[in-house]
């Protein structure tokens, strides 16, 4: 299935993320607020997937989510170091390509070892 557009706004997001938001609750609350309903708010976050901003004086701090949304966060974030990975480690080897290498044991004399 492909990726279908939707005008929201005046912005173009697609038709999936679209259906996303439409089903993601998210509630602000003050820390203190916070701290009184803490139970609520996970039970919240466990079984009705609801997510949580906690802030203090109108600066958001932190949030209380699913353990599927940290778990997928998680998931993004490794694979965004691995593609940096990856593009580091091409980039190694065409330097390597162009400048050209030397053996470990040519290194090792270099450095007196």
């Amino acid at each position: 299935m492909g990726i279908f557009y939707v005008g929201v706004t005046g912005l173009r997001k697609s038709f999936w993320y679209n259906l996303y938001e439409r089903y993601i609750i998210m509630a602000r609350l003050s820390v203190s607020k916070a701290r009184e309903e803490f139970p609520d708010v996970v039970n919240r976050a466990a079984y009705g997937k609801e997510r949580t901003i906690v802030s203090r004086r109108g600066k958001d701090l932190a949030a209380v989510i699913p353990i599927e949304d940290l778990r997928l966060l998680e998931r993004l974030a490794q694979e965004e170091m691995d593609r940096i990975d990856i593009e580091d480690a091409r980039a190694a080897l065409a330097e390597a390509e162009v400048k050209g290498t030397i053996s470990l044991e040519e290194a090792k004399k270099r450095l007196g070892l």
